[in-house]
């Protein structure tokens, strides 16, 4: 009796230490199930609209001419080549400083999907590549 009493004690000490969950373990499961649901609706939704982007672009080759100067040639695709696009090219030195930047690259509407461009870059000092920035439609 004395065992049943010792047990019944510890049995009642921790269901005060420890006391039942307000929200039954099935709720929480709907919950979170709910939730992750709605968040993979919201990736597969956010995926979709943002895939096809109006324009992109890449500088496929540059080189550097100068201290001062670097040329560079830019691919822009455009799935609807009767819209015009606006691009940016940054020259970086060897500490990815920006020591050159070509804002306002025009590139007008033509037949073409696919549109290279040869320009420039001033530089203050001398750059050891070019990059895209960005480029959006006009």
């Amino acid at each position: 009796m004395a065992l049943q009493t010792a047990t019944d004690e510890v049995a009642a000490r921790l269901s005060r230490r420890y006391p039942k969950p307000r929200l039954p373990k099935s709720v929480i499961v709907v919950v979170v199930t709910l939730f992750a649901v709605a968040s993979l609706g919201w990736l597969v939704w956010a995926a979709a609209v943002h895939a096809d982007a109006p324009v992109s672009g890449q500088v496929t080759s540059y080189t550097v001419v100068s201290d001062r100067e670097v040329a560079f040639t830019l691919s822009v695709d455009r799935p609807d080549p009767s819209r015009a696009a606006v691009c940016t090219v940054v020259a970086k030195a060897t500490d990815y400083e920006a020591v050159g930047v070509l804002d306002n690259i025009e590139v007008p509407p033509r037949a073409e999907r696919v549109v290279d461009v040869r320009m420039t870059i001033k530089t203050l000092r001398r750059a050891t590549n070019a990059s895209l920035r960005s480029c959006s439609i006009r």
